[in-house]
């Protein structure tokens, strides 16, 4: 079958990147969609516009390059649009929960039409058609709380929520749907669904049970649940729960807790470090103490001692310094917000942490406002006062452009368009 790939150049803030080069599960977006379908398909070709495709009778696959799809998602597609015969458009009902619950704020990638949302992903089984159908999947959405609070901090229950799909889609238009795509429809989707396995499985839970007595661990610890590379070096003391998956040459140190979290090649977490439902990019160095809920870091960046990230991006190359607190809760019942375009619009979450681009520097003792950017190239020196970041940091706003030669200094990688 051919692949045909529609680029979306739009650049994302505050990366000012494509969506294609940002990282979901390690790797990059382009990366994942490639291994994703990798079995289906022995052609690919990248055009601007559909126009550009041509009238081959070819059996072709068309999505745009900003797309975030996981594998059960893929396999039921391609599966059920083989099966129809038929030019197929993947579609959503209305009421799909992880769609209409985190997927349609801050894009317009997936959109309504007529009575079913639509998205830019196509099976033409004979070359393009003028007419498809709608192909109507489900994410089998699976409601799953992550916090349980006082109650005038969230519903009437005391729980935050997430729809959690078994089968992910998502248009990644925003940082915040880097996050999802990690997160909610990433490592803690895949946790669920194994979850749900179990349940239904007697063989896999007498496996589980088989496992932790012959390793001598608690049942989530073990290797059927922790997924480790080549040459890792992993303390003892060092409480990993899963699912889990962590890459070859990785060192993690004493004490150190990990939760259901992927960790790329090459990554050195010290000691008494915690992270939960996160992802760490290759190359990252984690120093002692820091901390990461619900946080995606890039490739090689830097988190030092004592800070606390919660539900955030970092972009590759970044360094956040000692005792940075990104906050992630308005302390006034208003909602969160963030810029799409030149408009601020409501992100849909309850909770919601900050972004930070690639090639940033962040000093010490910074705290950082809900759903904050922080772009690309900046520099942020620590102060006497005035470390509260209460609004969006632009590149024209770093520290180092104040110096002499200061752009010299730091050179500028990521341009906005």
């Amino acid at each position: 079958m051919r692949k045909v790939i529609l680029r979306d150049r739009r650049k994302i803030p505050p990366f000012n990147e494509p969506a294609r080069e940002l990282s979901v599960l390690a790797k990059p977006l382009w990366l994942h969609q490639r291994d994703t379908l990798a079995q289906y398909t022995t052609e690919e070709r990248e055009v601007e516009t559909v126009t550009e495709i041509g009238s081959e009778r070819v059996e072709t696959i068309i999505y745009r390059d900003n797309l975030y799809f996981d594998q059960p998602f893929i396999d039921e597609f391609v599966r059920r649009a083989k099966s129809s015969g038929k030019a197929c458009q993947a579609a959503f009902e209305l009421d799909d929960p992880a769609i209409t619950a985190h997927a349609l704020y801050l894009q317009r990638g997936i959109r309504r039409q007529g009575n079913y949302y639509v998205a830019d992903l196509w099976y033409y089984p004979y070359g393009i058609e003028p007419v498809v159908r709608p192909l109507v999947m489900s994410t089998d959405a699976y409601e799953v709380g992550f916090y349980h609070v006082p109650t005038h901090m969230s519903n009437v229950h005391g729980d935050l929520v997430y729809q959690l799909p078994a089968k992910a889609f998502l248009s990644i238009e925003h940082w915040v749907h880097i996050l999802h795509a990690n997160v909610i429809f990433g490592i803690f989707a895949i946790g669920t669904r194994f979850e749900k396995e179990v349940n239904r499985s007697v063989k896999l839970t007498l496996e589980l049970l088989w496992h932790g007595m012959v390793e001598r661990k608690q049942v989530l610890s073990t290797s059927r649940l922790v997924h480790i590379g080549k040459n890792c070096s992993i303390d003892p003391t060092a409480v990993i729960q899963g699912p889990s998956f962590i890459g070859d040459n990785v060192t993690i140190g004493a004490d150190t807790m990990i939760g259901n979290c992927v960790i790329g090649d090459n990554v050195n977490i010290s000691q008494g470090c915690q992270l939960m439902l996160s992802v760490v990019g290759n190359g990252t160095f984690l120093p002692f103490r820091a901390a990461l809920f619900e946080t995606i870091l890039m490739e090689n960046c830097m988190v030092a001692q004592n800070t606390c990230l919660q539900m955030c991006v970092v972009g590759r190359g970044s360094f956040v310094g000692a005792a940075n607190t990104f906050t992630d809760f308005n302390l006034v019942d208003r909602p969160l917000r963030s810029h799409y375009g030149s408009k601020l619009e409501d992100t849909g979450l309850t909770v919601l942490g900050g972004a930070v681009g690639h090639n940033v520097r962040i000093g010490s003792g910074m705290v950082v406002f809900p759903a904050r950017m922080i772009e690309s190239d900046v520099i942020l020196f620590a102060k006497t006062e005035g470390n509260l970041i209460s609004k969006n940091i632009m590149y024209e706003d770093s520290d180092h452009l104040k110096l002499k030669n200061g752009a010299q200094l730091h050179p500028r990688l990521y341009p906005r368009d």
